[in-house]
């Protein structure tokens, strides 16, 4: 993979913005910024600027609702939501699907923050441990910063393992080694076992989370995505959601620590069912999949619907916002007004 920055070529010129992204991201070497610099030389704008028509949006906020029809909006989530098309021309997401040309799935550990991880996780089980070093390794690591809006069995597992032998909590949640750690992978190499489980369980929400631990060297305790064996190999981790409880999956991993043999042929297991899941392959994809909507003229790209179905969906989320919006920062009763609004607007 070439990663390639502002200037360095003679492509197209391609003025970009996005908006409702999380407040710390770096857009400029964001992977869609950079998969769009292989064919064009892209300009980032600011994301109120209304010359820039390519706007990425993301999940934290509704500035998407205020940009005006003729920009092509292209949906981009980490998070587990599903990019609604009444609303967006194009998505890219995690969800098991096909929509012509307007939707890639791309897990969030595809990002370039993620890039070194999955180039470790697709060459762990070619780095073999000794018995030696083996034996050095601590049970199982847990790194969490935070600990809300999760699902339960996270921490229940925790507490489930913890009961076994000692789970060392690097992260600020339930930390007992002192404070955060400041490496997560350095951290979780020093064991055997890592807890690996999403915020929530849905077919094809597989975040990094699985990915940090194969790189490091650990075989996974997974929890989240039922669908997570499309992608990994169902020999090189422990799968919680194959176990009727969660106390059975404990047993399992009790089984493994006390078995060296067996947890060394899981480890020895890759990590990934197909080398098509490489980072350089997916990458490659994701530029081609923008390339084709960006060679377009605007009119061509789009694909939401803009005419009459079209803008009455968009006018009820607007309305649904300006409500919200009302109640949040006048905390007064809202449903009676937006029934109203909801009301007019049918009869429009």
């Amino acid at each position: 993979m070439t990663v390639k920055i502002k200037g360095e070529s003679n492509n197209p010129h391609l003025k970009i913005r996005f908006v409702d992204f999380w407040a710390t991201c770096d857009i400029e070497h964001h992977v869609l910024t950079t998969a769009l610099r292989e064919r064009f030389d892209v300009e980032v704008a600011q994301a109120d600027d209304t010359e820039a028509k390519i706007v990425f949006c993301s999940v934290f906020g509704d500035s998407h609702l205020d940009l005006p029809a003729d920009c092509i909006k292209i949906f981009y989530t980490g998070e587990n939501v599903c990019p609604d098309f009444n609303l967006y021309d194009y998505g890219i997401g995690f969800e098991w699907m096909e929509y012509g040309d307007r939707y890639m799935r791309l897990p969030n550990y595809y990002n370039l923050t993620f890039k070194k991880d999955v180039d470790l996780a697709t060459s762990r089980h070619l780095n073999q441990l000794s018995h030696s070093q083996l034996s050095d390794k601590k049970f199982c690591s847990f790194v969490v910063s935070n600990g809300n809006n999760a699902a339960p069995e996270r921490e229940q597992m925790f507490r489930l393992l913890n009961d076994y032998k000692t789970v060392d909590s690097g992260g600020r949640y339930m930390n007992n080694v002192g404070g955060p750690v400041a490496d997560k992978r350095t951290f979780e190499a020093q064991h055997k076992f890592a807890i690996a489980f999403e915020n929530s369980s849905h077919a094809g929400y597989t975040t990094e989370k699985i990915v940090n631990a194969f790189a490091a060297g650990c075989v996974p305790i997974y929890w989240g995505d039922p669908e997570v064996t499309r992608v990994f190999n169902p020999k090189a981790f422990i799968n919680v959601m194959d176990y009727p409880t969660l106390e059975d999956a404990v047993e399992r991993v009790k089984e493994l620590d006390q078995d060296d043999a067996s947890y060394m042929a899981m480890r020895s297991e890759p990590a990934f069912l197909s080398e098509e899941t490489d980072f350089d392959n997916q990458y490659q994809q994701l530029v081609e999949f923008l390339y084709h909507i960006c060679s377009q003229s605007l009119a061509k790209a789009q694909r939401y619907p803009r005419s009459f179905w079209g803008k009455r969906i968009h006018d009820k989320q607007v309305i649904w916002k300006a409500a919200n919006d009302y109640r949040i920062q006048y905390d007064v009763p809202f449903k009676t007004k937006v029934k109203r609004m909801l009301k007019k607007l049918v009869k429009q």
